[in-house]
């Protein structure tokens, strides 16, 4: 069985997502997506009404995001987040628009062609909260492999 990379990130808005402080954020998505989508590796990402997943309320406050894709790895997943200028540029302003959350990102593995849920999501970051990095969701930081890996590269050293 072949296996891939789910990822969650969550982010609450210091003000409300159509507020105009948050416009060039808003107004970056259909291009940082359109860009993720014809990175290598990926699979799949999470869309709202829209063209992005800003519609979609997966908590009580309104002020929560969420964004999730599969990549077919962690290096293409990594490539795009760290390495990928349009990516990185939005991300470094991440201050502007959004407050600090521990715990904002999750990593696990999925069985090729699933597609994971925002109540899978949701557990996984759970998870993640309650006993730190473990085979069932992890970070960057500390990845691990996918079910019959016996290893992982790790890839923050090569894209900081």
């Amino acid at each position: 069985m072949k296996y891939q990379l789910a990822q969650a990130n969550i982010a609450r808005f210091r003000l409300p997502a159509d507020h105009p402080v948050n416009a060039d954020f808003v107004n970056n998505l259909d291009r940082v997506n359109a860009i993720a989508e014809k990175q290598p590796g990926f699979a799949w990402r999470l869309v709202g009404e829209g063209n992005d997943a800003l519609d979609i309320r997966p908590f009580d406050d309104p002020n929560m995001a969420i964004n999730m894709s599969v990549w077919a790895d962690l290096e293409s997943l990594a490539a795009f987040v760290y390495r990928n200028e349009d990516h990185r540029s939005i991300m470094r302003r991440r201050r502007e628009w959004f407050e600090h959350i521990e715990f904002y990102l999750v990593l696990w593995w999925v069985e090729e062609g699933s597609m994971p849920t925002i109540e899978e999501a949701k557990t996984r970051l759970d998870l993640l909260r309650r006993n730190g990095p473990t085979t069932g969701a992890f970070t960057f930081k500390q990845p691990f492999p996918a079910p019959g890996q016996s290893d992982i590269k790790p890839v923050l050293d090569e894209c900081a």
